[in-house]
C-alpha cells in the first residue's frame, strides 16, 4: 500500500466516503436477488434483517449521547462567556440569522416550486399505489397551533422531555441552567468545572462512537438503495430534481454570504467541510453529525470554542434550511397536483409555518413528514399527499441534511467572526484539512 493510500485510509471523511460507495454498489447488487447466499432470503429482506442493524446501532448509539451533547454544550458554552452583554449580543445574532435564513430558504423552494411546477400532470392515484397506506400514518391528525409550538417549548419535566428527544425543550432548559450559572458567578465554580468536564466527557464518546461511522454509513446505504429501487424515484423525478436544484442553489448561497458579510473566500470552508457533509448526508441527521461539525469548525475553520459550543448546538436545532426549503416545494407541489391553488395571504402563512416547521423538526431521519402535515393543514391542502412522497423522502433527506448543517456551520462562523473572536489565519491555512 503507497503512503497516499495509507494517508487516505487514515482520514475518516474518505473513509466515511468509501463505505458510502461500496454501500451503494452492494446495494445495487443485492437488492434484486432472488435468493442471497442460498439463504432461501431475496436481497431486500436479507438487507433489512442482516445489514441494516449494523446501520441502526450506529445511529442508536449516536442517539445515546445526542441529548447529553446539547445539554452539556450549551450549557458549557453559555458559562465560557462572562460578558453578560456579548451572551445577548451572541444570542440575539445567531437566532435572527437563523430566523433569517429559515425564511430565505422558505422562499426559495417556493420560487422554484413556482417556475419548475413539479406538481403539474403528476397522477396521485397511480403513485398512492406504489407507498402503501403505511406511509399516510405519518401525518397528523390534529391540527397545528404556533402559538402551542411556543408553550411546548418550555418542559414541564425536564426528565421525561431528556428521554423522549424534545430537544427544543432540552434547549430552553440548558440556556435556563446556564444563564442562571453565569448569574451566580463564582459561587458555583465546582459546578461550571462539572459541567465543562461533562462536555469534554461527551465529545470523547462522541468520538469513539464516530470511528464506526464507515461501517454505518455502508449498512444504512446499501439498504436504502437495495430497498427503495427505482420505481418512485421515476414516477416522482419531476419533484426529486426540483428538490435538489434548489438545496443546490441554497448551497451555493452560503459561499456568497461568507464573500459578502465574511469578507473571505468560500473555498477553504467548503473544501474543510467535506467530512461532515458526507457525515451528515449519509446518516441524514443533523444531530449525528454535530460533533464532527464541532470539532472541524473549531479545529479547522478557526471558531472559537465558545461560540462553537453555543451557536452551532443550536443552529442544530432550530436551523434547517434545508427542510425549509423540501417543505415550501412539497406544499406547492401539491397545490398543483390537488390542484387547489394557494393565494398571496396563504402563502404568507405557507412561509411562516414552514419556517416554524422546520424549527420542529426533530434532525432525525423522517421528521419532516411530520412537519409537512403541519404546513399543509396551514394552508388547506389534504393530508393524504404526504404518503405520495414518503417512498423518496429518505434519498432526499440526505441531501437536506447536508444543507442543514452546513447552513449552521456558516452561520456560527459569521457571527464568530463578527465578535473578533475567528481565527482567520487557521481558516486559511489549508494545511489544516
Amino acid at each position: 500500500m503507497t503512503a497516499t493510500a495509507r494517508s487516505l485510509l487514515g482520514k475518516l471523511w474518505f473513509r466515511v466516503l468509501l463505505g458510502l460507495t461500496l454501500g451503494v454498489l452492494f446495494g445495487f447488487l443485492v437488492g434484486p436477488m432472488q435468493d442471497v447466499l442460498g439463504l432461501g432470503i431475496n436481497g431486500k429482506d436479507f438487507l433489512t434483517q442482516y445489514v441494516k442493524p449494523v446501520g441502526t446501532i450506529f445511529i442508536n448509539l449516536i442517539k445515546m449521547v445526542v441529548v447529553p451533547l446539547i445539554f452539556f454544550s450549551l450549557i458549557s458554552g453559555i458559562i465560557s462567556m462572562t460578558d453578560a452583554e456579548a451572551f445577548k449580543r451572541i444570542g440575539l445574532k445567531a437566532v435572527g440569522s437563523f430566523l433569517m435564513t429559515g425564511a430565505f430558504a422558505v422562499c426559495i423552494g417556493i420560487m422554484f416550486g413556482t417556475v419548475f411546477h413539479p406538481g403539474l400532470g403528476v397522477d396521485l392515484s397511480a403513485l398512492r399505489a406504489h407507498v402503501g397506506t403505511a406511509a399516510a400514518a405519518a401525518a397528523p391528525a390534529k391540527e397545528f397551533s404556533m402559538v402551542q409550538l411556543f408553550v411546548d417549548m418550555v418542559p414541564t419535566n425536564v426528565v421525561k422531555a431528556m428521554s423522549e428527544d424534545q430537544i427544543l425543550q432540552v434547549v430552553v432548559f440548558a440556556i435556563f441552567v446556564g444563564v442562571t450559572l453565569n448569574k451566580l458567578g463564582e459561587k458555583t465554580q465546582m459546578l461550571n468545572d462539572l459541567f465543562k468536564q461533562s462536555a469534554l466527557l461527551v465529545f470523547k464518546l462522541i468520538e469513539l462512537i464516530i470511528r464506526f461511522s464507515p461501517y454505518g454509513v455502508f449498512a444504512l446505504t446499501s439498504w436504502v438503495v437495495g430497498t427503495q429501487g427505482m420505481d418512485i424515484l421515476i414516477a416522482l423525478l419531476k419533484l426529486v430534481g426540483t428538490v435538489v436544484g434548489a438545496l443546490f442553489t441554497q448551497y451555493l448561497l452560503f459561499g456568497l454570504m461568507i464573500i459578502l458579510f465574511g469578507r473571505m473566500s468560500p473555498f477553504p470552508f467548503y473544501r474543510k467541510m467535506a467530512e461532515p457533509q458526507l457525515l451528515a448526508f449519509s446518516t441524514s441527521s443533523s444531530k449525528a453529525t454535530l460533533s464532527t461539525a464541532m470539532k472541524v469548525v473549531n479545529e479547522r475553520i478557526g471558531v472559537s470554542k465558545s461560540s462553537t459550543s453555543f451557536v452551532l448546538p443550536l443552529g442544530a436545532s432550530i436551523n434547517m434550511d434545508g427542510t425549509a426549503i423540501y417543505l415550501g416545494i412539497c406544499a406547492l407541489f401539491f397545490s398543483q397536483a390537488y390542484e387547489i391553488p394557494i393565494d398571496s395571504h396563504h402563502m404568507l402563512v405557507l412561509i411562516l409555518t414552514a419556517t416554524l416547521g422546520s424549527i420542529g423538526a426533530a434532525g432525525i431521519p423522517g421528521g419532516s413528514l411530520i412537519m409537512m402535515g403541519m404546513v399543509l393543514t396551514s394552508v388547506g391542502l389534504p393530508l393524504d399527499g404526504i404518503a405520495l412522497i414518503a417512498g423518496v423522502d429518505r434519498i432526499l433527506d440526505m441531501l437536506r441534511t447536508t444543507v442543514n448543517i452546513t447552513g449552521d456551520s456558516v452561520i456560527t462562523m459569521l457571527v464568530d467572526k463578527s465578535e473578533g473572536t475567528f481565527d482567520k489565519k487557521i481558516y486559511e491555512n489549508m494545511d489544516v484539512a
